[in-house]
């Protein structure tokens, strides 16, 4: 019942920004969204059309992004998404901890930073680039300090290369069909009842979309997000093996 409530919470708001950007000709921005309530926004999307909307998250592998209300052809300009990302690094290479996604998230809890202000963080050995909103940039870059035990130093950066495409692994699968839950529990090494359970407590999300139909069948170029699994974009099939089964091509985030 309370997630319910959070849901019709944001389609206001988003109706909100969609009408103030319309009716006063300016750009208007969310903050930072998770998949499920970007799955908010795909449910209302014909009623915000009018008003011209966009997606981003900083880099084309973030899963966390502002939508923008307002485009050119509508208000005959352009405006950048507030989106600055930070480098963040040990003071001391050499005694480092080996840090993971949560300590620096924690980190960046710690200093009363709202969640809905950051998006996502990509970890890479000790150092750590982290998408957030233009306006908090200053507050992070003088007192993001400390991650657990290590001195860092947090600064502006530009995109680093790796974080502007993605790095994909090509897996070849066996299946009888290219059904999504199917998929998954080969690619996974999971029982079906149990992508089955990933499907019915909403932890599969198709070209962004939220779906519960497990029977999907998989079109190429789709992009699905197993939440706590993984990401992969489906490539097609590529034949039939000599015990009568599909092959099917996925490429794995990495």
């Amino acid at each position: 019942m309370e997630a319910d409530k959070d849901i019709q919470q944001i389609k206001k708001r988003l109706l909100e920004l969609a009408e103030r950007s319309y009716s006063h000709s300016v750009y208007t921005f969310t903050s930072f969204l998770g998949l499920s309530e970007q799955q908010a926004y795909h449910e209302i999307s014909g009623q915000l059309s009018y008003a011209g909307c966009g997606m981003d998250g900083g880099s084309p592998l973030c899963e966390r992004k502002m939508i923008r209300f307002g485009n050119e052809e509508n208000l005959g300009y352009t405006a950048p998404y507030p989106i600055v990302c930070l480098r963040i690094e040990p003071l001391n290479l050499k005694f480092a901890e080996n840090l993971t996604h949560r300590d620096f998230l924690g980190a960046i809890m710690n200093l009363g930073i709202e969640r809905d202000t950051v998006g996502d963080i990509f970890v890479q050995d000790k150092e750590a680039c982290l998408f957030c909103q233009e306006s908090i940039a200053p507050y992070l870059t003088e007192h993001l300090v400390k991650v657990r035990r290590t001195r860092v130093k947090c600064l502006v950066s530009e995109i680093p290369e790796q974080l502007t495409k993605p790095s994909l692994e090509s897996v070849s699968l066996s299946v009888a069909s290219p059904r999504i839950d199917g998929v998954i529990s080969k690619l996974y090494n999971m029982a079906r009842s149990q992508s089955q359970e990933l499907f019915r407590t909403g932890k599969i999300f198709i070209n962004g979309r939220m779906t519960e139909n497990g029977s999907y069948i998989l079109k190429a170029d789709d992009s699905v997000t197993v939440r706590g699994y993984g990401r992969f974009i489906y490539t097609g099939a590529q034949g039939e093996t000599r015990k009568g089964k599909q092959r099917v091509s996925v490429e794995i985030y990495r």
